[in-house]
């Protein structure tokens, strides 16, 4: 199998084959891209996270068919004076309703009569300090994300005309009359736009940091276009045939989902094609014919880079496991993603590298001594040599060897006092702390949490169906500590032995504190019950954004549960099929799991303590193991497959210092040019995608410097021979086999 893999990537890039090569990738993305969309047009970042036996996706099951609400979906607009609202500003709040009564935008369903009673009369639903009032107007629930912004622009010059532009746009510590516009409209629709300006910033940003990072690392402008190429190349097959799945509905898009998905293709693309690169150069030092040379790469790397790109894919495969949508909806895209990158690097690179040839390098070509000598002898001065690897590379391969203990015990202490933060790492499930401070959406959010009961912002749904039994829980509930106000039952349309409650908590309802009360109150709830003579299961239900972080808290915890083990088997499999040994097997999951640990520490040490920020985004831990855990074995496959291939010639010792000397240097390049890409995302006003690329990429650095030049290589070089267990190699005999001890 693999020989003919060898055979048909050798026959691409062969001398006819090249052409044809980039002609059918031509000819695949130019049609792909013609006949489906763009994956950025079909995105839907409205779709459900959690699973539908869910408590809180019950509820608002339940709140549909027994409490409906036909008013629509509430934007709410946040009004603020610092010295407090007067009687002017209850009069524009008057107007701008009797305006909307009258000239209703396109997407409303329904406002509460404000502009026909006296602008007094609103004073009563101002906060106490009578600084904030806030009043919905409810759009229509089948709205597009498109749609409502129009009718936020509408709105907006309804307001400057009403006072002045800056109503909308002006800090809040300024003197004026200020509004923000919240709710799930305003929440949304900003987002929308933030994702939207986040995937044309990234898409650049990237593009111009691995472009910037490959002429620095290279110093070659050719060879940094080519790996571009190949991976523009394969962003172009990649995104019309998510956009096809995603318009057929097979799958779900969301922008946050588009947007790690370039960072990946970029990063680990790049990190392919310095692979067969790298090794491409140092054959054409020894082989003057440059297809020869480029079927020595290939044949060399193109193993690694195969089990490399299946290892990647499979690890990402297993977010379809998830229950939880946001991890469900990242699976597909960014397997694809890898494949099709693992294809191009295959194929297309190849093809590539054959069309330039030396020509790639300028203007530092790699010759032979032969052909340097016919040139020295034409132009009749010395040329300088090019060396395979540089004296650091091989020097960092001795030293390894030499003192593998004193290296061992280097890098599990400075991985050791990263990993001992990890535990102190404080967690939260509320997305929207993700969002930008100064994003209106969150202004207005704040202003309400600051100036009204925080439990007002939303409330706790208790639903009971009481079958006909006095429940007393309204008294119970009321006693707990944490309720501020609980509300009169409201009846069941269509049942009226349902009641629904709204409890107001004292505390944030978005808080982590507030998501530890949601098993108090269900226990509350199915002791009222139990004493009522009704049975709980099924006759009980909490709804509310509260309870849905619990939920999302729940899930997520499971699928960390159920993918970890099962990404871990994966890469145990691959690692066993490709090394045929389970002592390498385990040390270098072993490792990787440790890199992996110590790269959440010191990503909380500078997001915690450097940035300022309180908690991460409960999904961090799963999105960091899976790219890090996954990735971190690309580096540990490539490394190691050159200390397997040069141990079957050379001595234990020779045979990993050799290896280290010649993947350090490729390891190190593919590795900055990864964090880079994946440090782009720091730059991003999104927090969850700030935090993710700020893990990630000192995950990928602490495996380009730490794990895999001088931790498995020196845990390899104590094994001695019982590295390669049960496999051939260790079946070679000890004679052949330095000692181990230092």
């Amino acid at each position: 199998m693999r020989s003919l893999l060898i055979k048909f990537v050798e026959a691409s890039s062969s001398k006819k084959g090249r052409w044809v090569t980039l002609i059918v990738w031509v000819f695949l993305v130019g049609a792909l891209s013609s006949l489906f969309p763009n994956v950025q047009k079909v995105t839907n970042n409205g779709a459900a996270n959690l699973p539908d036996h869910k408590m809180s996706v019950q509820a608002e099951k339940v709140i549909k068919k027994q409490f409906p609400n036909e008013t629509g979906t509430p934007l709410l607009l946040a009004w603020y004076r610092d010295e407090g609202l007067d009687n002017k500003d209850y009069e524009l709040i008057a107007n701008l309703y009797d305006q909307l009564d009258k000239h209703p935008l396109s997407s409303q369903n329904f406002i509460p009569p404000l502009g026909k009673v006296p602008p007094q009369a609103l004073t009563s639903s101002a906060s106490e300090d009578g600084t904030s009032l806030v009043t919905p107007i409810f759009m229509k629930k089948d709205a597009t994300t498109d749609e409502l912004k129009a009718d936020l622009k509408v709105l907006k010059k309804q307001l400057a005309k009403l006072d002045s532009p800056s109503i909308y746009n002006k800090k809040l510590n300024e003197n004026g009359l200020h509004v923000r516009f919240t709710g799930p409209v305003g929440i949304s629709t900003d987002a929308s736009a933030l994702f939207g300006q986040a995937d044309k910033t990234l898409l650049i940003a990237t593009i111009l940091l691995v472009l910037i990072l490959l002429i620095l690392l290279y110093r070659s402008p050719i060879l940094a276009i080519v790996p571009i190429i190949g991976v523009g190349f394969a962003y172009g097959a990649t995104s019309p045939i998510l956009g096809f799945l995603a318009e057929k509905g097979i799958i779900v898009v969301d922008s946050q989902a588009v947007s790690i998905m370039t960072v990946l293709l970029f990063g680990a693309g790049t990190d392919y094609c310095l692979f067969l690169v790298s090794k491409y150069r140092e054959c054409l030092l020894e082989e003057a014919n440059k297809y020869k040379a480029l079927q020595l790469a290939i044949r060399h790397s193109g193993g690694a880079i195969l089990v490399s790109a299946i290892t990647v894919v499979l690890s990402l495969c297993t977010l379809l496991l998830a229950q939880f949508g946001s991890y469900h909806r990242f699976a597909v895209p960014f397997s694809l993603a890898i494949l099709i990158m693992g294809i191009a690097a295959l194929t297309l690179l190849p093809a590539l590298l054959s069309i330039f040839g030396r020509v790639s390098f300028y203007p530092f070509i790699p010759r032979t001594e032969k052909m340097i000598r016919e040139l020295e002898t034409k132009k009749g001065k010395k040329i300088r040599r090019s060396k395979a690897h540089s004296r650091l590379s091989g020097n960092l391969g001795k030293w390894v060897t030499r003192k593998p203990w004193t290296v061992i015990l280097l890098s599990v202490v400075i991985l050791g006092i990263l990993a001992s933060f990890a535990p102190r790492i404080q967690y939260t499930q509320n997305l929207l702390e993700s969002f930008p401070k100064d994003m209106t959406s969150r202004e207005g959010f704040d202003l309400m949490n600051q100036h009204f009961s925080p439990g007002e912002l939303a409330p706790v749904r208790v639903i009971v169906d009481t079958e006909g039994k006095n429940v007393e829980l309204k008294d119970r509930l009321a006693k707990l500590s944490v309720v501020d106000t609980i509300s009169n039952p409201t009846k069941g349309k269509i049942n009226e032995e349902y009641l629904s409650y709204d409890v107001n908590l004292k505390i944030n309802p978005y808080d982590t504190e507030a998501v530890k009360v949601i098993p108090i109150i269900k226990k509350q709830v199915s002791q009222s019950l139990k004493e009522a003579g009704v049975t709980p299961e099924k006759h009980y239900w909490i709804g509310g954004e509260t309870s849905s972080l619990y939920d999302t808290q729940a899930t997520t915890a499971r699928d960390m549960k159920v993918i970890v083990p099962v990404v871990i088997v994966i890469i145990a499999a691959l690692l066993l099929m490709y090394l045929r040994s389970i002592v390498a097997m385990v040390y270098l999951i072993l490792t990787v799991l440790f890199s992996y640990v110590s790269a959440l520490g010191a990503g909380w040490l500078l997001i915690h303590y450097g940035i300022g920020i309180p908690a991460i985004q409960g999904l961090i831990p799963l999105y960091a193991f899976v790219f890090l855990v996954a990735l971190g074995e690309d580096y540990n496959i490539f490394m190691i497959s050159s200390i397997w291939k040069n141990r079957r010639s050379q001595s234990h010792r020779q045979a990993i210092a050799k290896g280290v000397s010649e993947t350090s240097s490729v390891i190190t390049s593919a590795g900055l040019i990864l964090a880079g890409t994946f440090a782009v995302l720091a730059t991003l006003p999104i927090q969850v995608l700030l935090q993710f690329g700020i893990i990630t990429a000192i995950g990928v650095l602490l495996d380009t410097f730490v794990v895999r030049p001088l931790l498995v290589p020196a845990i390899t070089t104590v094994l001695g021979r019982y590295a390669f267990w049960p496999g051939k190699l260790w079946r070679k005999t000890e004679e052949d086999t330095y000692e181990t001890n230092e």
